[in-house]
């Protein structure tokens, strides 16, 4: 920087400011508590520098627009005109800069302006923002703050902003909690086992499961209690095994157990419901973490499974970030210590990570472990990355890497020839395209559907209005005939009336 400063871009939420430097800083004297306290004084630091241009933004959309391109380090439009109109760029300046990644951009539009982000350009920003709406004689007090404000809020939203059907952070937190139930369920239900165990202890060889001997406690509760007519209820628990029924009665005639007060029992029951209780969210948790995976990342579950691939993604932090991962990483996800520990021992490198899990590894001999492991890597990285940058994925490509896997595994048992990659991804494709065709007759059909049901609603509806209308109408004319009727049955008893007392007089004449 021979030549020092001799423009700042000052990048502001209301807009972009162009600066001239009038007096260099030294790169020694810049630290100098005099220097330093220069900056802090608007009538010795307006000397330093000039205002050339301020551009304000014309709303919130642009200025949101701009912001993200400066932080990805991309020159706007707009900025490359505020540039272009207030900047020597026929002579070689320099130009200072806050976000040194923004340089290279501006260096590729402007191949004479050098662009610098050192210290000292830093400090005349800083002094800038310091002094902000007294230098920037276009805005008003509080207009920066009440600008900054919108503005971090709207790029806050912009960077969390995400399709609420592909949102992957809901896998992590369910493949977390699922791990952690499992924990949770084991310990409660050895505690449940240890402790109805005392009152009847042969109930844990007869029903192994977790789940069924809670409930089985939960049910029995005072092992007297049983009898032949406890049958049917006892094999509804054991999933209608009547010859289990019949050996937990039998069990239970001859148990060692000891009684147990009603106290204990009614603890004992109340912790053996809440196992149960968690048992069952359990399963409830683990089928909407596959209904989650199936919508998220449906290739990679096809292929790996969806306990398996959503402990990738947990692992990676996210699908995208799991998809910009080499093969080779995705291979050892998971072994990072056994890993470094071969490389400080210098011994052998770990050949799998989480992907051990695979029943394709389960499958393969001892000796293809590992190739078959770096076979799949390679296949999970290919799937997570289409699963993370398409539109709307199908299930196609997960069934077509499935089949190769299986191909290759075939391959190093019997030497049977495996499908080509080229041939893999023609057949993916096609499979994809008529899954795509399925779907849109699907979707014809329903709105076809919703357009009959919404036809017969309506035929319903002008029927009902008809029928209203005629009733109404019919009940206004029964209404006008009883008036007429009543009316004229009015007239002739008045007739009647006016009539008798001219008879009367006749009759005495």
């Amino acid at each position: 920087m021979a030549g020092g400063l001799d423009y700042l871009l000052y990048e502001e939420a209301t807009g972009y400011a162009i600066f001239k430097v009038l007096i260099q800083q030294d790169d020694i004297g810049s630290r100098l508590k005099e220097v330093q306290e220069a900056a802090s004084d608007l009538s010795k630091f307006s000397k330093m520098i000039e205002l050339v241009s301020f551009a304000p933004f014309k709303g919130a959309a642009q200025a949101l627009e701009n912001a993200n391109d400066v932080s990805e380090g991309l020159v706007s439009d707009y900025l490359k005109s505020v540039l272009e109109l207030n900047l020597p760029t026929k002579n070689k300046i320099n130009l200072g800069i806050s976000d040194k990644n923004l340089g290279p951009s501006i260096k590729e539009n402007f191949p004479k302006v050098d662009c610098i982000s050192s210290e000292i350009a830093q400090d005349f920003l800083r002094g800038i923002r310091h002094h902000g709406f007294k230098i920037l004689k276009e805005l008003h007090a509080g207009d920066e703050e009440r600008a900054q404000l919108g503005l971090g809020h709207a790029y806050s939203r912009a960077k969390v902003k995400f399709s609420v059907q592909k949102n992957d952070n809901h896998i992590i937190q369910a493949i977390a909690l699922l791990d952690q139930l499992d924990k949770d369920i084991n310990t409660f239900a050895m505690r449940v086992k240890e402790w109805y165990g005392w009152h009847f202890p042969e109930l844990a060889k007869i029903t192994p499961d977790n789940y069924t001997y809670a409930k089985l406690a939960l049910f029995i509760k005072d092992k007297a209690s049983l009898n032949d007519e406890s049958l049917h209820d006892i094999a509804a628990v054991v999933k209608d095994d009547a010859a289990i029924a019949q050996r937990v009665i039998d069990a239970a005639r001859i148990s060692m157990g000891q009684d147990i007060s009603e106290e204990d029992m009614e603890n004992c029951s109340t912790f053996a419901a809440r196992v149960v209780s968690i048992s069952e969210y359990r399963t409830k948790l683990y089928q909407y973490l596959t209904d989650k995976m199936h919508t998220v990342a449906p290739n990679l579950s096809e292929l790996i499974g969806e306990v398996v691939g959503a402990r990738l993604i947990s692992h990676a932090g996210s699908l995208t970030n799991l998809s910009k991962q080499a093969a080779s990483t995705v291979q050892i996800l998971g072994a990072e210590k056994a890993l470094f520990r071969a490389l400080k021992t210098k011994g052998n490198t770990p050949k799998y990570g989480l992907i051990y899990h695979s029943s394709f590894i389960g499958k393969a001999s001892q000796k293809n472990k590992g190739r078959i492991s770096r076979y799949l890597a390679n296949k999970c990285s290919i799937a997570s990355r289409i699963d993370n940058y398409s539109d709307e994925p199908t299930t196609a490509f997960g069934a077509i890497l499935k089949k190769q896997v299986e191909e290759r595994l075939a391959f190093y048992d019997t030497g049977a020839k495996p499908m080509k990659n080229a041939d893999a991804i023609q057949q993916a494709l096609s499979l994809g395209a008529t899954m795509a065709a399925d779907k849109d007759v699907d979707t014809d059909s329903s709105d076809e559907e919703k357009e009959s049901k919404k036809e017969k609603k309506e035929r319903k509806e002008k029927k009902e209005k008809k029928e209203k209308k005629e009733r109404k109408e019919k009940k206004e004319k029964k209404e006008k005939k009883e008036e007429k009727k009543e009316k004229k049955d009015k007239k002739r008893s008045k007739s009647d009336e006016g009539e008798s007392p001219k008879k009367k007089k006749k009759s005495k004449a």
